[in-house]
């Protein structure tokens, strides 16, 4: 069945759509909403939202394009699609293309959806493309509306959603005030907008005269809109009936509960349907029935934004890492990559192993959801984290007061910034987990990678052009340092904008024995995690080797471009593989598995072939002694090409409570990357050393895999990936996305 709305804009057809829904479900009748698009307000006068502008458009791009691949794509989907734009043609060519692929997006969708065995509303469907088209267009008549209507399918119901003209005006001009100036292109302006009224009076005209059924709904406060949703359920409900139609959840026929075990809704609730009931029972249909269908989909679309934040990110990366070794020298750069892997050891030590658990703690509570429980971790994880990490960084400073010698100050200096830099690490990536596990995945490398090297770029520029600082390590890390605070700062404020309605007033539970059972694992990986891909600099450093560890740490970090992709693609596996494992959903694990294995191993490949090529010249432009580790580089690469084609493998061991086996398996990839780089050191210098780390990486990666198949019954690696994605057959209920 199809259930589709239309209203002017900000007459509340989104909140009214998912009201809708969690009555049905409260029924026990499978229900999905398919939403146009998520609204983001933006975070503050300077945020212009320039990158929700581009990943609006990007987003838009993808999606259009794999509407097109698709079977029916160009027969049907895109001919309806240019057919509807051809009569009523948008004035501007920006509206013409937004309505454009929403109409071809929504074609695809609505096919499948009358193949489902769902109830299916969409919050925007053909009535409202249709009525876009005229608003856009601003002289279409009536002749042209209805020969547009005529070209688009008719849903099961229409509901047309009424609300006076001065609360639409009043909506729109507060929720201008909050969307971004960017975003604003897209959109039309508020006379545009208001323009709404006499078109979808002229549509609900036309569809009267043609004996179509219009449903009024009113949204004016919330009397009225419970009023609609229980007038418009029974109608739903009864025509189900009369039909024969069975839209009950699988399992237990008649049992009027949500797939996932959540129960009490309206009148199980006590008998008395309030606003507060609704909004309970949406907030806990909207955290524990994630649409398994969009998993696999959007991981690619949500990975390539991701993959381009990190690619923009690494961009910065090496320019700033250009600067920092131009202006410092081979020395100083050494000493400053020997501090920074320490800092950074010491600070994912400290986190706990809470950067990654909290993904899988927070992502499980709110699929069951309890946000007291996820309260209660994320304040017992911030606390014991900071406080571990400040003690850390006292004990570092006191450690290198007492043992230091007077012969090199610089090492010391640094050294110190390092120590006071380590409890800001921790909170930028606790911070960064929270906002991931709060659905914001390409939002939360925003700071951390463009805004931390950009700023740090910056500062170091300005010292480099003035002349009044002294160009050496100590000043690199206080630039460090100076990012690192700006960094959190970004980090928590976007953490509690994206925080889930409800969390911050839930009474945070205690559940420490299960939270306390999972740090030494996970811990041991955090600070392991860094360790191995350190391990080169730091045996350099502590070998007396400085001008080899800056010149063995500037091809690590040309060769760890190999690995954004992966990165990129585990930043969204992590919290959707910790639903899935919630769900117990073993089947779409593996296919989101697969799917991320495939994405990840593509973009490495296509990162290497030319890094593998031009790294020589690539290193030699950071001054003639770095060109001496071209060969390095491609040792490296080489590595993390592996680690990649094997997959996310050491976050879905992770998301899936095997913490123990994960660390264990850490630790062995550890221990022969320290004795890997040692003895390679000995034998060949800095180049044994990356040979000893590339070793460690595939002993690593193996027996991750080793395990993966055995205990979790997981297919990983590249060929397998493929091997499975070809053998898996695609059911109904997985095959549809929805409209973003």
């Amino acid at each position: 069945m199809i259930i589709e709305l239309f209203g002017p804009p900000g007459s509340g057809k989104a909140a009214f759509a998912d009201a809708l829904a969690g009555r049905l479900r409260g029924q026990g009748y499978r229900t999905r909403v398919v939403h146009s698009r998520q609204r983001r307000k933006r975070g503050g006068s300077v945020d212009l939202g320039v990158f929700l502008f581009l990943f609006r458009v990007g987003a838009a791009i993808f999606s259009a394009f794999s509407v097109l691949i698709s079977p029916r794509g160009l027969v049907k989907y895109l001919s309806l699609s240019l057919a509807m734009i051809r009569i009523i043609p948008p004035k501007k060519f920006i509206w013409r293309a937004r309505v454009w692929q929403h109409i071809l997006k929504l074609s695809h969708t609505w096919d499948e959806a009358k193949q489902s065995e769902e109830i299916i509303i969409f919050e925007q469907g053909y009535v409202q493309a249709v009525a876009s088209l005229a608003i856009f267009n601003g002289a279409a008549d009536n002749i042209a509306i209805a020969r547009t209507l005529k070209l688009t399918p008719v849903a099961d119901f229409t509901l047309r959603v009424v609300l006076p003209r001065p609360i639409v005006e009043t909506r729109l001009r507060e929720r201008m005030k909050h969307d971004a100036p960017a975003e604003r292109i897209l959109d039309a302006d508020l006379d545009t907008s208001m323009r709404a009224f006499g078109v979808f009076q002229n549509i609900n005209d036309i569809l009267l005269g043609n004996e179509r059924n219009i449903l009024p709904v009113e949204t004016l406060n919330d009397r009225s809109s419970l009023a609609s949703i229980q007038r418009i359920a029974r109608k739903i409900i009864s025509k189900i009936q009369h039909d024969g139609v069975r839209y009950l959840p699988r399992g237990e026929a008649g049992h009027p509960m949500l797939e996932g075990g959540v129960g009490c809704y309206i009148e199980e609730c006590g008998g008395t349907i309030t606003a507060q009931n609704v909004a309970t029972s949406l907030a806990a249909a909207d955290t524990i029935l994630p649409k398994k269908e969009d998993l696999t989909r959007s991981l690619g679309y949500a990975a390539i934004f991701a993959l381009m934040i990190y690619v923009a990110g690494a961009g910065l990366t090496s320019l700033a890492q250009l600067l920092i070794a131009r202006i410092v020298g081979s020395t100083s750069y050494g000493i400053y990559s020997y501090v920074l892997s320490w800092t950074s050891v010491l600070a994912y030590l400290a986190t706990l192993g809470f950067n990654v658990s909290l993904l899988r703690f927070v992502s499980a509570y709110r699929a069951q959801g309890r946000l007291d429980l996820a309260h209660g971790v994320i304040r017992f994880a911030v606390q014991r984290s900071l406080a571990v990490a400040t003690l850390f960084g006292l004990t570092g400073a006191t450690f290198i007061f007492l043992f230091s010698g007077p012969s090199n100050k610089e090492l010391e200096i640094s050294q110190l910034l390092g120590m006071a830099a380590v409890p800001l690490v921790t909170a930028s990536a606790l911070g960064a987990a929270l906002v991931r596990a709060f659905g914001g995945g390409v939002s939360a490398l925003l700071p951390e990678r463009i805004v931390r090297d950009g700023l740090l770029l910056t500062l170091l520029g300005v010292a480099a052009l003035s002349g009044a600082w002294t160009l050496n390590a100590p000043l690199v890390m206080q630039a460090v340092l100076t990012s690192s605070g700006v960094t959190v700062g970004l980090v928590f404020i976007m953490a509690t904008r994206f925080q889930p309605p409800g969390l911050r007033h839930a009474e945070p539970a205690d559940a420490s024995k299960d939270w306390w059972a999972v740090v030494p694992p996970i811990m041991l990986m955090a600070g392991l995690d860094v360790f191995i891909n350190r391990a080169g600099v730091m045996v350099l450093g502590w070998t007396g080797h400085i001008r080899d560890a800056g010149i063995f740490a500037l091809g690590l970090n040309v060769a760890l471009l190999v690995s954004l992709a992966l990165v990129a693609v585990s930043t969204m596996f992590s919290p959707t593989a910790a639903t899935l494992y919630a769900q117990n959903d073993r089947k779409a694990l593996q296919a989101l598995f697969s799917r991320a294995t495939l994405l990840a191993a593509a973009g490495a490949i296509a990162m290497a072939l030319p890094l593998l090529v031009i790294v020589r010249p690539l290193l030699s432009w950071f001054g003639e002694d770095f060109g001496t580790g071209a060969p390095i580089a491609r040792v490296l690469m080489l590595g993390y090409v592996f680690v990649a084609l094997c997959g996310p493998q050491l976050n879905l061991l992770t998301m899936t409570g095997n913490e123990w086996a994960a660390a264990i398996t850490m630790i062995v990839g550890a221990a022969i990357g320290v004795i890997g780089c040692a003895v390679g050191i000995e034998i060949y210098g800095p180049l044994g050393a990356a040979v000893g780390l590339a070793l460690a990486l595939v002993v690593w990666n193996v027996a991750m895999a080793i395990y993966i198949r055995k205990r979790l019954r997981i297919i990983p690696g590249l060929i397998f990936a493929l091997m499975s994605l070809k053998a898996r057959p695609v059911e109904s209920h997985q095959r549809y996305w929805f409209l973003r």
